[in-house]
């Protein structure tokens, strides 16, 4: 009997991309800006990869890193919804290889009238 092929799901997570951003609704949010935290769990069959030892077998994480970059800095968001799906979709259209991505977008600090670490925005983008 021959041998399956099992595909080899997995996840490869960045954690805690710092970023200083100028997202929020209040008019000090936009101007001074703040820090905002990135978490990704980028959802992949981490086969090829994990067989070849090849990078381009898999997905380049410094790569993910530089396009979350480039979607937290490059647009301001009034919420931090908008700013997740933002990066979720954009991590789907620039690496195929991802199937789903969970994003965690945290802003430490967040102008509440109450003591609170931060607040984060937990959403999943997955590809159709």
């Amino acid at each position: 009997m021959p041998i399956k092929k099992k595909k080899n799901l997995g996840i490869i997570r960045i954690h805690n991309a710092v970023f200083y951003a100028y997202h929020g609704v209040l008019t000090d949010e936009q101007n001074l800006g703040g820090k905002f935290d990135v978490d990704v769990d980028l959802h992949c069959d981490l086969a090829r990869g994990a067989k070849s030892d090849h990078l381009q077998d898999t997905v380049n994480y410094e790569r993910v890193y530089d396009c979350i970059r480039s979607l937290v800095l490059d647009k301001k968001h009034l919420l931090l919804e908008s700013l997740a799906s933002s990066i979720g979709r954009g991590i789907l259209k620039n690496f195929s290889k991802v199937n789903s991505v969970t994003v965690r977008v945290r802003k430490p600090g967040a102008p509440v009238r109450g003591v609170i670490d931060h607040v984060e925005v937990e959403l999943t983008e997955t590809r159709r």
